[in-house]
């Protein structure tokens, strides 16, 4: 009884991964900028701890930018590319201009994706389209579920109404 769980367990949680790794295929690339960073722990060897602020602009939505913070482990493991980064970020988009739909965007859509360990764990960016507030919501998730749910964060952009 107990191996029936434990294999059904693992076989959802390699459909979860296989779905993770098609998802991420299929998104477009994003343009991204490191906008600044602030060290919060220090390490003797190896780069610190810090806080990095990343922007990313929406490939199909003109004059949206969002701008994400993200935790980012540094030490030994950091350095060489080894750390598995905390679940831990936030979300906040902007519009640096006139923001209208272009005509074909889904109602749902994954835009941006950045790893944050060597094994599939990465933050993923879907863009929500709310028609009838005429807003673009903006949602961050982890790939890694923590107690049964990814930590996230939303955030909103107006649409321009013609």
């Amino acid at each position: 009884m107990a191996s029936d769980k434990a294999a059904k367990r693992a076989a959802r949680r390699a459909a979860f991964l296989a779905a993770g790794l098609v998802a991420g295929l299929a998104l477009p690339a994003a343009a991204q900028t490191r906008v600044g960073e602030v060290s919060t722990t220090f390490r003797m060897i190896g780069p610190n701890d810090k806080v990095v602020v990343e922007r990313y602009d929406d490939p199909r939505v003109g004059n949206v930018s969002c701008y994400v913070s993200r935790a980012d482990t540094g030490g030994v493991s950091g350095w060489v590319g080894l750390a598995e980064d905390p679940s831990r970020f936030s979300i906040a988009c902007r519009a640096t201009g006139a923001v209208s739909l272009p005509p074909g965007l889904p109602q749902t859509e994954s835009v941006f994706r950045q790893s944050s360990s060597p094994l599939f764990k990465a933050l993923t960016v879907t863009r929500i389209v709310d028609a009838e507030k005429q807003v673009l919501v903006y949602l961050i998730t982890s790939t890694k579920l923590v107690d049964g749910s990814p930590f996230n964060s939303v955030t909103a952009v107006p649409v321009a109404v013609p």
